[in-house]
């Protein structure tokens, strides 16, 4: 019998096709009015998963655009009450439910204070969405685990969507229009070798970087939520300092080497692991060197992270029943997490 992350896991395809089909106007528009004011400061609003879709697209704004991105920390208004200056700020602030104190709060104090504020949110009638001036609907219809699937693969969707507006690239809003297709290919690539390797693992390494680092923190958050392992993610020039200690035989490590600048370090960093003795799983497109572990690619290489994420999503939650946990109650987890 399936788990209801599964299942909602395998949904995202036909989410991220509904997604496509709505809004137009509102990216668009979105778009034109963010080439026309030229913000002069950027901020991203989230936690958990949500905040790794918020990452994923900064980073495509500052690889892309040039312009710096700050990930805010909500408790400097809920908590310090600080005064931040609203002149030229947009905020872009993502979740799925919307109903959290700590990002409604925040967005309504820049709203207020005469910033953009915009959502991304699955709940358009929610807390967070009232408080913004523009909502992005999520289109994932209800998600009942409390692991986000379809959700954080729509969220990844809408920053990129939101940036090829904003660049008013053809090109690349074509790609994000074949993602459908592709994410159905990726839901369906074999990463059973995945859940034999890390059954008894109780540590383990995902490591990114660059636009896949977001997909290697939502792996590692992923680890810890539904198969209790000890996960952190690193970027592969991060792990190369302090955490590198901790590398000896048979040390399991996640590795997401998607195409793009970032490959070819992640490709040596999987090599020197290996000779450290360390239990690599390396996630490369098909023909590379070393891979274990298929990526299925994209129509561009700044979109291949998305594609990884569903191919992980299946393997997760395999592993989790594997191990003996149910993936769609997470101990100690809610759905819906109130912070303030």
């Amino acid at each position: 019998m399936n788990s209801r992350m599964r299942d909602e896991a395998l949904e995202a395809p036909a989410t991220v096709a509904e997604l496509l089909a709505h809004d137009e106007t509102a990216y668009s528009r979105f778009g034109a009015w963010l080439r026309e004011h030229s913000p002069s400061s950027l901020l991203t609003v989230a936690r958990g998963s949500s905040d790794h879709a918020a990452q994923f697209m900064a980073y495509l704004i500052m690889a892309r655009m040039g312009r710096l991105v700050t990930s805010l920390p909500m408790s400097l208004v809920t908590l310090y009450q600080s005064q931040i200056h609203c002149d030229g700020l947009v905020s872009f602030a993502f979740s799925q439910s919307g109903q959290s104190p700590d990002l409604a709060l925040p967005t309504r104090f820049f709203s207020a204070g005469g910033a953009c504020t915009a959502a991304f949110v699955n709940d358009p009638e929610s807390p967070l969405a009232q408080a913004s001036q523009w909502v992005f609907p999520l289109h994932a219809g209800r998600e009942a685990s409390v692991a986000a699937t379809k959700s954080y693969i729509a969220q990844l969707v809408a920053g990129a969507r939101l940036v090829a507006a904003w660049q008013d690239d053809v090109v690349l809003q074509s790609a994000i229009a074949g993602l459908p297709d592709v994410l159905s290919r990726a839901a369906r690539a074999d990463w059973s070798s995945a859940v034999d390797a890390l059954a008894d693992a109780d540590r383990l390494f995902v490591i990114g970087r660059g636009t896949g680092l977001a997909i290697a923190q939502e792996a590692a958050l992923k680890f810890k939520e539904t198969c209790a392992i000890q996960a952190e993610a690193f970027s592969g020039a991060e792990v190369q300092h302090g955490p590198m200690a901790l590398v000896g035989d048979d040390f399991p490590l996640l590795i997401f080497a998607p195409r793009g600048p970032a490959q070819v370090g992640l490709l040596q960093l999987s090599d020197e692991m290996r000779a450290r003795g360390a239990r690599v799983l390396l996630a490369a497109p098909a023909g590379t060197p070393g891979a274990t572990l298929p990526l299925i690619e994209t129509g561009a290489i700044d979109l291949d992270p998305i594609a990884a994420i569903q191919s992980f999503y299946p393997m997760v939650e395999a592993l989790a029943r594997r191990r003996g946990f149910d993936p769609d109650r997470p101990r100690h987890l809610a759905k819906v997490t109130r912070t303030h």
